[in-house]
């Protein structure tokens, strides 16, 4: 089983699509391990903000088939199969890491550069897995996160409360 890290986020109707997009992973991968949830601008276009997450969850699907599983997710939350990269979406669904795999596996791009380029990605990564070692940069989320330039882009965590219990 592979451990994968995986970023979601949602503007539009963000907390049902937020509540959708875990549950359908739920639903499909068993138990997540689910990082605090932020409100943050849209990056690379005008658009309404964002909530974004990151959770952990273990499979034994390759990356291309992982990822196709996503697109499907998505699709079926309401996200246009062609919506261009920098877009508003329902759901959003990145993989971020796949265990320590590094470069372009089955068309997916490991680990994700958005991991040290944005902080809504960088900073639920480092509360969720702090101690976890980025697979290319070879220091932690915490250190990662402490370095960056956390100016540079706001980032606001909000109450978000799913199956129970708030994350």
């Amino acid at each position: 089983m592979a451990q994968v890290y995986l970023g979601l986020g949602s503007n539009i109707e963000r907390e049902r699509y937020i509540t959708a997009g875990l549950d359908a992973l739920a639903q499909r991968f068993g138990e997540l391990q689910v990082s605090p949830v932020y409100d943050s601008a849209a990056v690379g276009f005008e658009g309404q903000p964002f909530l974004n997450l990151v959770l952990a969850l273990n499979t034994d699907l390759p990356v291309g088939e992982l990822a196709r599983t996503l697109r499907h997710i998505e699709i079926e939350h309401g996200r246009p199969p062609n919506a261009p990269r920098f877009s508003p979406r329902q759901l959003d669904i990145d993989i971020l890491t796949y265990d320590d795999q590094v470069g372009m596996i089955e068309g997916v791009e490991l680990p994700r550069g958005e991991i040290l380029e944005n902080a809504f990605v960088l900073r639920p990564l480092a509360d969720l897995a702090p101690a976890g070692v980025h697979p290319v940069a070879k220091r932690t989320y915490r250190e990662l996160w402490a370095d960056y330039d956390q100016s540079s882009q706001e980032i606001v965590a909000v109450a978000f409360s799913w199956r129970g219990r708030t994350l």
